[in-house]
């Protein structure tokens, strides 16, 4: 069935509130980067703004997924997103009253990282409830095409907001993208638990992290989490800020149009790759769908680090950009069908702890690598790596597969 979520009764404005949220996100992160530029001119607080928004996912995720399991999921999302908001007014008010300091700065980029932290283990459990087993991957693929969509049109309106009415006054109107999803999750009545099958243990704190121990027994979900840590160490989101150097290599300083599409060709292949696969319907996933989309992302990014060629490179990054979609919501909805349903938000928690959390340590890799062979030597060197680490793994788990299918061969022929 095509679009097969559209058709839960509260998975449309899920889906709009989740699309407003990240947009606002995205345009957050457009005006406060421009914005410590020109007051502080710092390297240094640039690489933390990175930094931040991944740390709390490395060491908070597995803790704010056992909130999930225990409370109420619309709350927990309503908690993250006050802490957007909050944030975002900080901004607006230190930039009004000029009296922003880098310490400020600090403070206030470290709440929005750990609002993102905590919404993504409750939004797994409870995209879970709203669709149900049968739906969920068409409700995952269409809401990581959502947060793609959100990623796309973020910094646009950032950037409206930043040449109209300044970055104050802007920060004040982009807490109205936050809100309608406030709203709406008060007039759900679905809480996250609805489908569980049993109560979730009480909630101990030694009891919290017992999740990765569990992980060797659920083969598919721990290859999946084993490639998204290795995509996120590898390359995560350390090609963005590197653009500008690649936009030189391609002789387009003086065009604002050729940067551009370079900035928004992964969030147009994203959004496009999502679509595409709602409109074939129904697609199994499985580890191999994606590890071999993780694998195809790397070659694409192969292709785009030795580029010197503009077309070739806006289509590298677009077929990445789609590449990625199959692979984050493939291994997302593998998490979220194969975990135990008392547990469920943990494994989300774990699942964004290898796959976000690890992002923190990309921009250090490809920046190490960028001063001793330079930017595009070394992220060619970075996407081989992780093109080797994906054709490993497919060679486990195609043996174990194998392994498989002959115990169950010997089984039926004694």
């Amino acid at each position: 069935m095509r679009f097969a979520a559209l058709r839960a009764r509260w998975y449309r404005g899920y889906l709009t509130g989740g699309t407003l949220t990240m947009a606002g996100d995205h345009a957050e992160h457009a005006l406060t980067y421009w914005v410590m530029w020109q007051y502080f001119h710092s390297p240094l607080l640039a690489g933390f703004a990175v930094v931040s928004h991944w740390v709390p996912h490395l060491f908070f995720s597995i803790p704010f997924g056992a909130l999930a399991d225990r409370f109420d999921c619309r709350r927990i999302i309503q908690l993250s997103l006050g802490l957007f908001i909050v944030a975002s007014l900080g901004w607006g008010i230190l930039i009004l009253s000029g009296t922003l300091q880098p310490w400020h700065c600090v403070v206030l980029l470290l709440v929005h990282g750990f609002a993102s932290a905590l919404w993504n283990p409750a939004d797994g459990v409870l995209i879970y409830d709203i669709a149900g087993k049968d739906e969920l991957p068409s409700a995952v693929r269409l809401m990581a095409t959502g947060m793609s969509l959100g990623q796309l049109i973020g910094p646009g309106f950032g950037a409206v907001l930043l040449f109209t009415v300044g970055s104050g006054i802007g920060m004040f109107i982009n807490v109205a993208l936050y809100l309608p999803f406030v709203i709406y999750l008060f007039v759900m009545p679905l809480d996250g638990h609805h489908h569980r099958a049993e109560a979730p243990p009480r909630l101990k704190f030694r009891d919290v992290f017992s999740v990765l121990p569990q992980l060797p027994r659920y083969p598919a979900i721990l290859a999946v989490m084993i490639m998204q840590a290795a995509l996120g160490i590898f390359i995560g989101v350390a090609l963005l800020p590197l653009l500008p150097e690649f936009g030189e290599l391609l002789g387009l300083q003086d065009s604002g149009l050729g940067y551009g599409l370079l900035l928004i060709a992964t969030s147009v292949g994203a959004v496009s790759g999502g679509l595409a696969m709602e409109s074939i319907g129904r697609i199994r996933a499985s580890a191999k769908l994606a590890i071999l989309s993780t694998a195809l992302f790397a070659v694409c990014t192969l292709v785009f680090a030795l580029s010197r060629s503009f077309p070739l490179s806006i289509a590298a990054l677009v077929v990445a950009g789609a590449s990625t979609i199959v692979a984050a919501s493939t291994s997302q909805t593998i998490v979220q069908l194969q975990s135990p349903s008392a547990e469920r938000g943990r494994f989300m928690g774990a699942f964004s702890m290898t796959g976000m959390g690890s992002r923190a340590g990309s921009g250090i890799l490809i920046g190490g690598l960028g001063l001793l062979v330079g930017v595009p030597s070394a992220v060619a060197i970075a996407a081989g790596a992780l093109l080797a680490s994906a054709a490993i793994l497919m060679l486990i788990v195609a043996a174990r597969g194998r392994d498989r299918a002959v115990t169950a061969s010997l089984s039926e022929q004694s």
